[in-house]
């Protein structure tokens, strides 16, 4: 049964991964579009059909594996070092998601709240968190 856990919550950390690393693309051309233009407009589209479609249910299917990965191998009961820095920055991840989230609502509102080149860098935040989860799970450095 952990290895099936472990593949639903793989999987599901792909989906998720997959919207947190393209949703800030999308922000940085919404950034750029005129209010109200179609290119706009459609990008409205693909951020809501991203965030609620695919990156919520993957984050929520990404925490449930998770933590039942983590119960039935006994991660809670021996923390070590690395679990405990990987669920750190799982929850980082969680709380950027949130974030995006809230950039969507203000550009579906019509609101630009930064420029592209904040979204060019915040387009990074989730490659250097993915990075150093891996590490963490494959390498165990502590």
């Amino acid at each position: 049964m952990l290895l099936w856990l472990k593949a639903a919550h793989v999987i599901s950390v792909f989906a998720w991964m997959a919207g947190l690393l393209y949703l800030p693309r999308l922000l940085v051309y919404h950034s750029m579009a005129p209010v109200g233009g179609a290119v706009s407009e459609q990008l409205k589209i693909m951020e809501r059909r991203l965030s609620r479609a695919i990156m919520l249910p993957a984050g929520l299917a990404s925490w449930f594996s998770g933590i039942l990965t983590a119960v039935s191998g006994g991660y809670f009961i021996r923390l070590e070092m690395w679990f405990g820095l990987k669920l750190l920055l799982a929850a980082g991840l969680t709380v950027f998601h949130a974030m995006l989230h809230r950039y969507v609502a203000v550009f579906h509102m019509d609101g630009r709240p930064r420029g592209h080149k904040y979204f060019r860098v915040l387009n990074e935040i989730p490659t250097a968190i993915l990075i150093a989860i891996v590490i963490l799970v494959i390498v165990r450095p502590f």
